[in-house]
């Protein structure tokens, strides 16, 4: 009986070491929105080669934003990623020539809630024109990430 005194002991040490208050931690993943009448790119929306994409979503998190990171990828295989309603007009499926591929990351300055990204996306001339998705990342400070993807259309001077 001796040895069994212990373990009592052990299971609060246990308990205690396992359990912290709820402000220690974050567990909300932040959240990205629309920024009113300036929301770029929307769903469905059209871009021409050769001219910019006005990037503009707001960014916020219960405890403190990390960084942002947006994607464009080409979807001329009519693959999804299912965050936005709707369907857009889809082109027959074709095989990239020279698709337009996008992958940057952004810094939120430190300590940030909220945080309002606009940029101005150059898009490259040279691209097939088409259907491409737009992906949005946003990750907080505690790892949490967050995504929302547009289906947007690049369009050609041939169209």
């Amino acid at each position: 009986m001796k040895n069994s005194n212990w373990i009592p002991s052990l299971l609060l040490c246990a308990l205690c070491a396992c359990s912290s208050p709820s402000g220690d931690k974050d567990l909300v993943p932040p959240e990205i929105f629309p920024s009113g009448e300036s929301t770029s790119p929307l769903n469905c929306q059209e871009f021409p080669r050769g001219g910019f994409l006005p990037f503009s979503y707001v960014f916020s998190d219960d405890v403190e934003l990390g960084s942002f990171n947006l994607e464009v990828h080409n979807n001329f295989d009519h693959h999804t990623h299912s965050t936005e309603a709707g369907e857009c007009r889809q082109d027959p499926v074709k095989q990239p020539v020279h698709p337009w591929i996008f992958n940057q990351d952004y810094a939120i300055p430190a300590g940030k809630t909220s945080y309002e990204a606009n940029l101005r996306i150059p898009i490259p001339e040279d691209i097939d024109p088409g259907e491409y998705h737009f992906m949005i990342r946003v990750t907080d400070a505690s790892g949490w990430q967050q995504l929302r993807s547009v289906s947007i259309r690049i369009s050609g001077n041939e169209e």
